[in-house]
């Protein structure tokens, strides 16, 4: 018989965790639910010391563990949250741990595990992706005998992040409508699937993933559990290439919808959480909110959920994240410009061929002499979507136009 979640062992996880994590808020977001004609509350697992609510499920299993097992210490491969979480624990329960950790995790999040860990704690950084850190921590752990605390294939892990369903059934005294979760691994989303199923089974448990990473969706499709061979891995807390045998069973059978979000949007969400909200959080962390503007019709009137799963995000990232959401809002366009060869072509481009809210920010030379008589890259910030073909059509009539990038992938990233 499949593995699904008792629930007095979620009621027992969530006395274990009590050490360790404080009940999280449920708040209302006055702006979204005006947004949405809907009653939006936000779970604010970001506020967690260790910033996500990947506490819940790491300390809940490494409690389980016998006397024997922590004393030989564990072994965790993570992307950042679970890697905070394990070594949070291994600080306060006094063991020994390893955490493996991709080679392009923020350095935010290395930072923050080694000061939760302290001297219990050794990050060691293998791989591009969580799977090649997974697959380096499970052979370190065969060597060396140690108890491996898996991100979210773990009936533990899973019993621990459904506390956060038993939390949100205490704080509304309405019925749940919708709750919309991230999904990486799939242990969070799992462990709300039992905890609604029986306890509110008339509330929809909606999965989201990033577009660049849907390893829950493919695999649900597919009717197997489906290793993604590329990724976008700039979502990092819910980018991975397969998601766990355990939630994918699960899932499949519960999750009453998935849905993917394009990545430019959840960094519009970032920043929309940040400048309005005065909230702090990671890609993986906005992509519930990000999620909404698919749902408006569904959600109208309804009392819905959004799991923010983590607030572990690096301020050096700013820049790239803006980046994302003025392309992905249309607001954001590179050119190969191609001046004519006369004196003051330059001058006649911003005076003449940029719009009066146009704003260039960024301008290279493809050569370094002769520079008003060569091609440029250049990068146009516009004020609204729609001056971009006006802008178009005044640079081919006064023959600046050489190419639009942003619609070649390829080159664009090569270029800019």
């Amino acid at each position: 018989m499949a593995y699904f979640p008792d629930l007095d062992d979620v009621k027992k996880a969530e006395k274990t965790i009590r050490q360790v994590a404080d009940v999280t808020p449920l708040s209302k977001s006055i702006r979204l639910s005006k947004k949405y004609n809907a009653n939006v509350l936000l779970k604010r697992e970001d506020l967690h010391r260790v910033r996500s609510y990947k506490i819940r499920g790491a300390f809940n299993k490494i409690s389980s563990l016998s006397k024997e097992e922590l004393s030989k210490g564990v072994v965790c491969a993570s992307a950042g949250n679970h890697a905070q979480g394990v070594a949070f624990a291994c600080n306060h329960l006094r063991i020994k741990g390893t955490v493996y950790m991709p080679s392009v995790t923020p350095r935010q999040k290395i930072e923050q595990t080694k000061m939760f860990g302290g001297d219990f704690i050794t990050v060691v950084l293998e791989g591009d992706t969580f799977d090649d850190s997974s697959k380096a921590a499970l052979l370190f752990c065969e060597e060396q005998q140690k108890t491996f605390v898996h991100p979210f294939d773990d009936e533990k892990v899973i019993e621990g992040q459904a506390t956060i369903g038993l939390e949100l059934l205490d704080q509304t005294t309405e019925p749940i409508d919708y709750i919309f979760v991230a999904i990486g691994g799939g242990g969070l989303a799992s462990g709300l699937c039992a905890v609604f199923e029986k306890l509110s089974s008339n509330t929809k448990i909606i999965g989201v993933e990033p577009e660049g990473a849907p390893s829950m969706k493919v695999s649900i499709e597919k009717g197997k559990n489906t290793r993604l061979e590329q990724i976008d891995k700039f979502i990092d807390g819910a980018a991975v290439q397969r998601v766990g045998d355990l939630p994918f069973t699960i899932c499949q059978e519960h999750l009453d919808q998935m849905k993917t979000v394009p990545e430019g949007k959840v960094c519009q969400s970032i920043l929309d959480l940040y400048n309005r909200d005065a909230i702090v959080v990671e890609p993986a962390g906005a992509l519930t909110v990000a999620c909404l503007d698919g749902f408006t019709d569904e959600i109208k009137d309804k009392n819905i959920v959004c799991i923010v799963s983590g607030g572990n995000n690096d301020i050096t990232r700013t820049a790239e994240i803006k980046e994302r959401a003025l392309l992905y809002g249309q607001l954001k366009h590179y050119f190969i410009v191609r001046f004519p060869q006369r004196p003051g072509a330059l001058k006649q481009f911003v005076a003449e061929i940029l719009g009066p809210n146009d704003d260039i920010t960024h301008f290279e030379y493809s050569k370094k002499s002769s520079r008003e008589n060569a091609p440029a890259i250049v990068g146009i910030e516009l004020k609204s979507a729609t001056d971009l073909q006006p802008l178009i059509q005044r640079m081919k009539a006064n023959n600046f136009y050489g190419d639009y990038l942003n619609d070649k992938p390829d080159l664009f990233q090569y270029l800019v």
